[in-house]
């Protein structure tokens, strides 16, 4: 890890990490204390994302709400709110953004050409969402491991398997690793 390097932390929001939420992760709690010292060790080069739901029905995401009514609200119900334990993890506002991943021109502008750490919730969707478009963008990203949380242990090892596949854009490593520069 060198001092232009950046963490990412996607999504660790009420609507992910909240045990009674249908989208909540088992293994939020376990990362949570992993995140909060990745966020520490990269100082102000830490960027937090939020995914908001879309006010445009009319695509597959129309579809998308309807199937989970319960995430059908407006995007300033808490529900959307980052956890207390992330509110203080960046410097920076958070990127929010309608999409699973949150690779794209918002993130670019801030990070630039800078290896990425990635870390958050959820593994099989949002992570890995944003980690393989940015390794189709030719970034060099690190996926945290066990900084990130899925929806079940399966998915998470199955979204790690998938995201293995991709080096040497995208690379696999337990915080301890990031931490150490290995």
């Amino acid at each position: 890890m060198s001092d232009a390097d950046w963490l990412v932390v996607v999504d660790p929001q009420n609507i992910f990490a909240a045990p009674d939420s249908e989208w909540g992760s088992p293994f939020f709690a376990e990362a949570m204390p992993r995140i909060a010292s990745l966020a520490a060790a990269f100082g102000d080069n830490v960027l937090v994302t939020r995914w908001l739901p879309t006010a445009d029905r009319s695509t597959s995401w129309g579809e998308y709400f309807a199937a989970w009514p319960f995430a059908d609200k407006p995007a300033t119900d808490p529900l959307f709110d980052l956890v207390p334990e992330a509110r203080a993890l960046s410097p920076h506002p958070t990127l929010d953004l309608p999409t699973f991943g949150k690779w794209g021109a918002g993130l670019e502008r801030i990070v630039g050409d800078a290896e990425v750490v990635l870390a958050g919730v959820s593994t099989d969707c949002c992570v890995i969402s944003t980690a393989l478009a940015g390794a189709d963008a030719g970034a060099r990203i690190t996926v945290a491991s066990d900084a990130c949380a899925g929806s079940t242990a399966e998915n998470h090892a199955a979204a790690l398997h998938i995201m293995g596949l991709y080096p040497p854009q995208l690379t696999l490593k337990t915080t301890a690793e990031v931490l150490a520069g290995t």
